[in-house]
């Protein structure tokens, strides 16, 4: 049998690092035994929907290079691939009246009022459990409610006594009480699906071989298997994912600021390093490996080596990892992508791709960029004692001494590049006899204002540009000449 996998994302906003783990697994799965990746819409719940969810899904899926092979922009015969496409052909409602002849299924009319009235509290939680009050209708009662057009849903007959159980990859067979599930609704009032019915019937006519979800869903997969057996229909491979929680082992919210894909790379994150980052967040390779092309993703994934413990979202792991993508990225593909962000700070006309190679290793994501090349811009304000360096063996006397010797040789270079900058200083040295800090300190003081910088004077001033380079030499010599007045 064909490995067939599917993202089946409800259109509902952003996509939460839960869901992205998951279009990633299933991937994975598939491209791993050569077999289809799959995306499906499902939008039956549309109180949920949201307008422009679904670009965002095709969008964040594309940047993350989780090509599918099929879905509603390609058909490949299985279609249509949103689900209320296949609510209009009558598909569903087709499939829960067979459930209703074997027996599987049921009528239910009853008001808002009484299924109110079945509502109990369990630790704080509002729970409904059906009590099978419309299973005791008459075949000729219920004819006799449909055709007076009474509202009803259908729900699904689950027995109260013995057990279900379904396997899973990870967790081995998994047996829940029957007493435990609920007679779930199989199509709402509105002849809607719910999410839990359209699952079972497109996976099973789409030939869905495995399904990835997260193990809250552990305890109603049983549902699932129950409606696979009243079909006799053979069931998918499950695969549930461990928990993933943030730091503090709370799990991650939808409210958190690096919850969902585009949040990151609003942050400054990469895509290849999220999608890296992501896979890791349950699994490892046999190798223990952390940096992970998508290909060797694909190469090494194996979905039953996948950890039952919950999944920590560690931020300075994915900031370091980022930083990693990003140093070895190339040129032509880091530049186009920092530079809104050297822009952001330095609006004057310079190199804006020098200041952006500057540092290109230094940064751990694009948004660090801003704060660390603000002086290009212009020169902060800063105390003369940065001057001041023990280890370089400088202080405001002998940097003083140093800016006025050096000012009129840089005047009288004709311009400033990274040949005859060193070469100056280093006659400069020579002749004074001095180290090389001496001289290089008070230079990179001056022209950044900084004490860190993400290059040395040589660079900062090739970029500064010669006018500029000068005029703030020219401003710090006055600042050290009125310190030691």
């Amino acid at each position: 049998m064909k490995v067939r996998s599917r993202y089946a994302p409800s259109p509902t906003g952003k996509m939460h690092v839960g869901n992205l783990r998951t279009a990633l697994y299933e991937f994975l799965i598939a491209k791993h035994a050569g077999g289809d990746f799959i995306l499906r819409i499902e939008d039956t719940d549309q109180g949920r929907f949201v307008e422009g969810a679904t670009d965002i899904i095709y969008r964040t899926l594309a940047e993350a290079g989780l090509v599918h092979d099929e879905g509603p922009d390609k058909d490949k015969g299985f279609g249509p691939y949103v689900q209320s496409e296949r609510v209009k052909s009558g598909l569903y409602m087709k499939y829960a009246k067979q459930l209703v002849e074997k027996g599987a299924a049921y009528y239910c009319f009853c008001s808002k009022e009484r299924l109110e009235s079945l509502t109990s509290t369990v630790g704080g939680e509002t729970i409904t459990h059906y009590d099978k009050h419309c299973l005791s209708l008459s075949k000729e009662e219920v004819e006799a409610k449909l055709a007076a057009g009474e509202p009803f849903v259908i729900r699904q007959n689950i027995p109260r006594e013995g057990t279900t159980t379904f396997t899973d990859a990870n967790y081995g067979d998994i047996t829940i009480e029957n007493s435990e599930l609920d007679d779930q609704i199989l199509i709402k009032s509105d002849g809607f699906p719910t999410y839990n019915f359209a699952n079972v019937i497109d996976d099973h006519l789409m030939e869905i071989s495995h399904v990835v979800r997260g193990n809250e869903y552990i305890s109603s997969t049983p549902k699932y298997t129950r409606l696979y057996q009243a079909f006799g229909w053979q069931e998918p491979t499950y695969v549930h994912l461990p928990l993933i929680t943030n730091e503090e082992h709370q799990k991650l919210s939808k409210r958190s600021g690096h919850s969902s894909f585009e949040d990151l790379i609003e942050q400054g994150f990469v895509a290849e390093a999220i999608v890296n980052f992501v896979a890791l967040l349950g699994w490892s390779p046999a190798d223990n490996r952390e940096i992970l092309s998508l290909q060797e993703l694909i190469d090494e994934f194996d979905y039953t080596k996948i950890s039952k413990s919950p999944a920590v979202f560690d931020m300075v792991k994915l900031r370091w990892m980022n930083g990693e993508y990003l140093k070895a990225m190339d040129p032509e593909k880091y530049y186009p992508l920092a530079l809104p962000y050297v822009e952001k700070a330095v609006t004057r006309d310079c190199d804006k791709k020098a200041i952006a190679d500057l540092v290109k290793t230094r940064i751990e994501t694009l948004c660090d960029i801003p704060d660390m090349i603000d002086f290009f811009e212009a020169l902060p304000d800063y105390d003369v004692e940065m001057y001041t360096h023990k280890k370089m063996k400088t202080n405001s006397e002998n940097s003083l001494e140093t800016l006025r010797e050096l000012l009129p040789k840089l005047e009288a270079l004709d311009s400033f590049t990274m040949e005859n900058l060193p070469e100056l200083v280093a006659k400069y040295v020579e002749e004074k006899g001095i180290k090389n800090g001496i001289a290089l300190w008070p230079l990179r003081t001056a022209v950044s204002g900084k004490q860190m910088t993400p290059g040395g004077a040589y660079e900062i001033m090739t970029i500064l540009g010669k006018e500029e380079s000068l005029a703030r030499i020219r401003k710090g010599i006055q600042m050290l000449e009125s310190s030691c007045n």
